[in-house]
């Protein structure tokens, strides 16, 4: 009974401090963020632009800007600083995000798959969306992979535990 008990705890890894940091610090696009980038005044400039798979925006004018890794404020400063080489004397830019990149869920659910990401959400709210558990699935913790800082870490969380875009979560299966 000993060894069934500690082969089930072997795979255990909670979540490292970062994940719960990650949570509280700005939001940093990636692939598959859609931003709705306005310029006062620039009608043609003003659209919504898809954050593509190397992490970069084609914008009008100044060709592909770098997005991966950078929050709205930073991006909106990094626009308005080119268009200002040549193009527009004072540019006035503004960006928010239209849809944000989807989020993963495997493992004992009803629905397995890939599922918009709203802001806020928790474990609980992107199991729900997949349809509930299975009658088989762990309702205490899940797994969560994440991408911090450029690296993949994964972590046991509770199911009340916010959830970043981007994320995979796994829900085991339980033991007994």
């Amino acid at each position: 009974m000993t060894t069934v008990m500690l082969a089930g705890c072997s795979g255990y890894h909670p979540a490292p401090r970062a994940f719960h940091e990650a949570v509280t610090k700005p939001y940093r696009l990636d692939a598959g963020d859609r931003l709705r980038i306005t310029v006062f005044e620039q009608a043609g400039l003003t659209s919504t632009y898809t954050v593509d798979q190397a992490g970069y925006i084609a914008f009008p004018l100044i060709g592909s800007v770098p997005a991966r890794g950078q929050t709205v404020q930073e991006l909106e400063g990094q626009i308005a600083a080119q268009l200002r080489k040549g193009y527009l004397r004072d540019p006035d830019v503004s960006i928010e995000i239209d849809r944000y990149r989807s989020f993963f869920i495997m493992g004992e659910v009803g629905q397995s798959g890939q599922y918009t990401y709203v802001a806020g959400m928790t474990v609980q709210n992107a199991i729900a969306i997949a349809g509930g558990y299975s009658p088989r699935a762990n309702q205490r913790n899940v797994d969560i992979t994440r991408t911090i800082n450029g690296k993949s870490m994964t972590g046991r969380v509770t199911i009340s535990d916010p959830i970043l875009a981007g994320d995979t979560i796994y829900v085991r299966e339980r033991l007994f």
